[in-house]
């Protein structure tokens, strides 16, 4: 089967799924994007090309965006593959490929890096706030003239205009953190990253 094929199948298998969730015979859906319950009936079953006019039509009676009901069915969708930077001791694993809801990012990031030392030149400053939850080891949290040590199950918050910086004490911690994009960009992009092995 080629992949164009796949791909129409799949749309054909999300609109019927879609309205059977929704508790919809073919008729509630036919009235609600102005299509006939046979014409809808042929859609799904694939004894009918599928227009972009009605696709649109469908996509929106049934609350989704056209761009979800034809996404890609490739394993980037699924697998989320680790990035790894040796040079900043991080790892991350980008959980919400697209920038989430307010310019949000979540990643799990597992830290390797030691705490740094203290001065001018560690401590950085951005806009916004990061969260943090700690799920192995042990993080301590520069911020300002505060060291906060940050163990498994606990969580942080803080501002990141507060002069901050972070790193693992006694071995790799990971961490499952909430960037904003001023955050995302100051800590998980900076130096060339390249896919783990």
């Amino acid at each position: 089967m080629k992949q164009d094929d796949e791909l129409d199948d799949l749309v054909r298998k999300r609109i019927r799924g879609l309205r059977v969730a929704l508790g919809w015979s073919l008729d509630d859906l036919g009235t609600r994007c102005h299509l006939s319950p046979s014409t809808l009936s042929r859609i799904e079953t694939g004894h009918r090309r599928i227009g972009l006019d009605q696709l649109t039509a469908i996509s929106r009676a049934l609350g989704t965006t056209l761009d979800q009901l034809v996404e890609s069915v490739a394993d980037e969708d699924v697998v989320i593959r680790p990035q790894h930077d040796p040079v900043r001791g991080l790892t991350a694993w980008m959980l919400n490929p697209e920038t989430g809801p307010r310019g949000m990012t979540v990643a799990k990031i597992r830290i390797t890096r030691p705490v740094p030392r203290r001065g001018v030149d560690e401590l950085k400053v951005h806009p916004g706030k990061d969260w943090f939850l700690v799920l192995s080891g042990t993080i301590v949290l520069l911020l300002g003239e505060r060291t906060i040590t940050v163990t498994t199950g606990q969580a942080a918050a803080f501002s990141t205009m507060v002069p901050h910086a972070f790193g693992a004490q006694g071995g790799p911690a990971e961490v499952l953190a909430i960037l904003d994009h001023d955050g995302q960009r100051t800590h998980l992009v900076g130096s060339p990253r390249v896919d783990e092995p």
